[in-house]
C-alpha cells in the first residue's frame, strides 16, 4: 500500500530557500576574491586557494572540492575571474587550472565588503 507523503516532515522542505539579489556575492565568493588578490596579482590554483581560505578563515577543514570549484566557475562566468590551463608539468602531475582576479572582481569585492560600513553610518538602522 502507498502512503501519502507529508512534506512538512522532510527536513529540506522545512527550510525556506533564500534567494540572493542579482549581482550579490556569497561570503565564500568574497573570500575567494580576497584570497586571490592577496597573491599580489599572481595566478593561483584551486588547491592553493583552498589552503589560503583555510588559513584565513581558521577552519580545520579545506573547503569542499565541489563548493570551491562551483564558486570559481560562477565568478569566472560573472567576469570576476579569468582562468587558463597551465602547460603540462614535466614531473607528470596533472595540469592545473590557474585563476586570476580581474578588475571587475576587485570592484565586486570592494562593493561586497562595503554594505556593513554603510549600514553603520545610516541613521535609524541597528548596527
Amino acid at each position: 500500500m502507498y502512503t501519502t507523503l507529508d512534506v512538512r516532515q522532510i527536513s529540506s522542505y522545512k527550510q525556506i530557500m533564500v534567494r540572493r539579489r542579482p549581482g550579490a556575492l556569497l561570503p565564500l565568493e568574497l573570500d575567494i576574491l580576497e584570497c586571490g588578490l592577496a597573491h599580489g596579482g599572481a595566478e593561483f590554483h584551486g588547491f592553493e586557494l583552498a589552503k589560503s581560505l583555510q588559513q584565513a578563515v581558521g577552519s580545520r577543514q579545506l573547503t569542499a572540492h565541489g563548493t570551491l570549484y562551483k564558486a570559481l566557475a560562477r565568478l569566472e562566468a560573472g567576469g570576476m575571474l579569468t582562468s587558463r590551463w597551465e602547460e603540462p608539468a614535466p614531473e607528470g602531475r596533472p595540469r592545473r587550472r590557474l585563476y586570476s582576479v580581474t578588475g571587475a572582481g576587485e570592484h565586486a569585492l570592494a562593493a561586497g565588503r562595503r554594505p556593513a560600513e554603510v549600514r553603520q553610518r545610516r541613521p535609524g538602522l541597528a548596527t
